[in-house]
């Protein structure tokens, strides 16, 4: 994976309302095996894996990579918040050159519904706007993915194409912190309000 710059590794942690983005530590092992072997969670991404696998392979500090940030709410880790490099030969891309930076998501089914995964996402992509201007994030879901579909709108992600991959039907959008103003002049660039990009 290509890096990501100054966004992969805050110098401090991301504070919303309720959350802290932060890095991975020790103890969030037990909720990173959780996450992988939830049955809910894997619905849409290949399934669950092996509870005795993840014990197995999970080191003592997951998810110590480049771009991938902890949700922690009052303590604990509730779901973590991924940037990639979208590979270039998936289908999906808005630049020619492929590597676009690619959001993803993942929650403990406890913290469904409450709106931390918006809450989250909103302040992630704020961080990388600020650390990379003008690039363009990516999302990829499956259109069966109803909470999924839902947070790409409510985030301001714009549908750029939809194709089949994995055996299903994909949703691929692209956000920008970067948008045509309405009452700009033309050629005038402003980033849109909280309210456009779903922030709560």
């Amino acid at each position: 994976m290509a890096e990501l710059g100054p966004v992969a590794r805050p110098a401090d942690p991301i504070r919303t309302e309720r959350l802290v983005l932060r890095e991975p530590g020790a103890r969030d092992r037990t909720a990173f095996i959780e996450l992988f072997a939830s049955p809910e969670v894997g619905t849409y991404i290949g399934g669950p894996r092996p509870r005795t696998e993840l014990e197995r392979v999970v080191p003592e500090v997951p998810g110590r990579r480049p771009g991938l940030f902890v949700v922690d709410l009052d303590g604990t880790m509730i779901g973590m918040i991924t940037f990639d490099r979208r590979e270039a030969e998936r289908p999906g891309h808005v630049r020619p050159d492929a590597g676009e930076a690619e959001l993803g998501c993942m929650f403990l089914p406890e913290a469904w519904g409450r709106g931390y995964a918006a809450e989250a996402c909103a302040a992630a992509l704020d961080r990388f706007a600020d650390a990379l201007p003008g690039e363009p994030v990516v999302l990829c879901t499956q259109t069966a993915n109803v909470r999924s579909m839902r947070l790409a709108a409510e985030l301001g992600f714009t549908e750029v194409e939809r194709f089949e991959e994995y055996g299903a039907e994909q949703w691929f959008g692209v956000w920008s912190a970067i948008v045509p103003s309405r009452s700009a002049p033309p050629g005038s660039i402003r980033k849109p309000t909280v309210s456009e990009r779903g922030h709560r």
